[in-house]
């Protein structure tokens, strides 16, 4: 997958979607349902009801890419049901996608450094 350079945000949306849809469905869910541009350079973060397969979504500057991903065995850790999204680092996108438990992975609190002077 293409990852624009920079920080990447990564928004997961709570609430189960249908796997029929495309970039397309997808991106315009973005948009009305999530209140976002599904041309940000966000990478959103989509799951079905059984939680065994995610879809993710992003523009990576010159198109939108979509990645589909079923485990094999078990399922992706998953939020409660809801609406809206929740933010993750990147750290946890990446536990998320890999099928472990991103709730798991936390960076480390670390205090800004002093200028000496």
């Amino acid at each position: 997958m293409i990852i624009p350079p920079g920080p990447l945000k990564v928004l997961v949306a709570v609430k189960p979607v249908d796997f029929r849809k495309g970039m397309v469905g997808l991106a315009s869910l973005v948009e009305h349902e999530l209140q976002r541009d599904p041309f940000s350079r966000i990478l959103f973060v989509f799951r079905c009801k059984r939680a065994d397969r995610i879809k993710l979504l992003l523009w990576d500057g010159t198109g939108l890419v979509l990645v589909t991903k079923r485990l094999q065995t078990g399922k992706f850790r998953w939020p409660r049901f809801g609406d809206g999204v929740m933010s993750l680092s990147a750290a946890q996108a990446g536990a998320l996608i890999e099928g472990l438990d991103w709730s798991r992975v936390h960076a480390p609190k670390v205090a800004r450094p002093v200028m000496a002077q």
